[in-house]
């Protein structure tokens, strides 16, 4: 579910705590979060609804000045509508791991389990390390750029770096990514296992 950056900042501020979608299938749960960058949000609640059930609050809830500029926003398409309760839950946990560069014997052991099944499920072999060499040494280059230099679909390269990502090893750009400062220590890390 993507949020502009005025939508965001209203979640941020407590001022926004809804959102209108119209979906074929919800890409929302009940309960679940949703990373952003401001942080994550907590889902709570998501509702099939008409557009009766749509009041001027609710509008205002959602960002809109009315309810006739929230069902112009949404416009015809296709999809069932919802009507998505959310707000702020707290600082995305990546953020503030992918800046340790200190990484504890007990905590490398169990990393170097997670990085071991990822190694165990590429295509070509193993590619943790050779992913956070590329990245290193070409930060904010296009994802389209870095899979054709390793010879890969982008789809498949993408995927996979948003693996890496999620242990904070790498972070998004405007355009591409870069290795965070754990990343680095784990690809020390790697290559002297090597």
């Amino acid at each position: 579910m993507l949020l502009n950056a005025k939508h965001l900042e209203g979640i941020a501020s407590g001022k926004i705590k809804l959102a209108f979608r119209k979906w074929k299938k919800p890409t929302v749960k009940s309960g679940g979060r949703l990373r952003t960058r401001i942080g994550v949000l907590a889902i709570k609640a998501v509702d099939r609804i008409s557009e009766k059930e749509i009041s001027e609050r609710d509008a205002k809830l959602a960002g809109f000045k009315s309810k006739a500029e929230l069902l112009q926003d949404l416009g015809s398409r296709d999809g069932f509508l919802y009507r998505i309760r959310l707000s702020l839950a707290g600082p995305d946990e990546r953020i503030a791991l992918r800046t340790r560069h200190e990484i504890s014997s007990v905590e490398w052991n169990e990393l170097k389990k997670k990085l071991d099944r990822l190694d165990a499920h590429g295509i070509n072999g193993p590619w943790v390390a050779q992913f956070l060499s590329v990245v290193s040494l070409n930060p904010g280059v296009l994802s389209t750029t870095l899979a054709s230099s390793l010879g890969l679909e982008r789809k498949w390269f993408k995927e996979h770096m948003r693996k890496l990502k999620e242990l904070g090893l790498t972070e998004s750009l405007g355009i591409g990514y870069r290795i965070s400062p754990r990343g680095e220590t784990v690809l020390k890390r790697l290559h002297l296992s090597t």
